[in-house]
């Protein structure tokens, strides 16, 4: 992430997805990390990657973590 704008378009793209815990949405300019709760039931992890590179970012790495 190189600015405050890029922040904010990967927190829209990732916030209008069915099954995102809007709350819980962190987008980190420092780190260059995304942090979110999702329900798996409803959203493939995949479809958060596509919203995410659709904004024109590279995913680099990604981990689940259930639970």
């Amino acid at each position: 992430l190189t600015c405050p704008s890029c922040m904010q378009k990967i927190d829209m793209a990732v916030k209008s997805l069915d099954g995102v815990d809007k709350e819980s949405v962190k987008v980190s300019f420092n780190s260059s990390k995304v942090k979110l709760e999702f329900d798996a039931e409803k959203l493939p992890v995949e479809k958060i990657l596509n919203a995410i590179t659709t904004q024109g970012y590279e995913v680099l790495k990604y981990k689940v973590k259930n639970g």
